[in-house]
């Protein structure tokens, strides 16, 4: 049985933590995200210009709510190719080896279909071999060009099952990030709290001298 991830839902409140989970990556891994060395200009010019209205973004944190994996599904702006859509992921090197690529890659399809989206698109550098893989996992066509690689998944409708997933998985996600939200801010609570009792306890000392 798979392990539940929470994967929620990124606003435009979350720009900010999109953009610095993106300057995290390490060199090598924003070349195979964006297929070219993204500079930190790039990649803020890249978090500043998503749109939240528009396409789908999300991700998963930890508990201290860092931003370790997150997914872009890109929809085309055109009305010829509204069934269209395209996949982009990243995951910080200290999050790897847990899956998180491949599920964020199913909640993306899951969203796609829910949104009328029939072909599911990835281009990745050819050495991106994780991410092809994912998409051959998933049934996806992939076409080999040189350095580029192309990937294409015909996605079946959506039905009363997906929609219901969507709901439920937000949901889901919603109240573990209020938890560990919870959390953190208690545990900020208690780190103040014990810095004042320090300073209680010193001042006690010192007037006791």
């Amino acid at each position: 049985m798979n392990t539940v991830i929470p994967i929620r839902a990124l606003g435009p409140q979350h720009r900010e933590r999109v953009a610095t989970h993106l300057l995290s990556l390490t060199e090598r891994d924003r070349y195979l995200r964006f297929g070219y060395s993204a500079s930190d200009e790039q990649v803020r010019r890249y978090a500043e210009l998503l749109d939240f209205e528009r396409d789908e973004v999300f991700g998963i944190f930890n508990r201290r709510l860092d931003l370790i994996a997150m997914a872009h599904v890109a929809f085309a702006e055109s009305e010829d190719y509204q069934g269209c859509a395209e996949f982009g992921v990243s995951v910080l090197a200290s999050a790897r080896g847990r899956g998180y690529g491949a599920r964020l890659f199913e909640r993306a399809v899951m969203l796609a279909r829910n949104r009328g989206v029939r072909l599911m698109f990835i281009h990745a550098l050819t050495e991106n071999t994780a991410m092809l893989k994912i998409a051959r996992n998933a049934g996806a066509r992939i076409h080999h060009d040189g350095s580029e690689s192309q990937a294409h998944l015909q996605l079946p409708p959506a039905g009363l099952d997906t929609r219901m997933s969507e709901l439920v998985a937000e949901q889901f996600a919603e109240v573990d990030y209020q938890l560990k939200k919870q959390a953190r801010q208690f545990w900020r609570l208690l780190a103040d709290l014990q810095e004042i009792r320090q300073g209680v306890r010193d001042g006690r000392h010192q007037a006791a001298e």
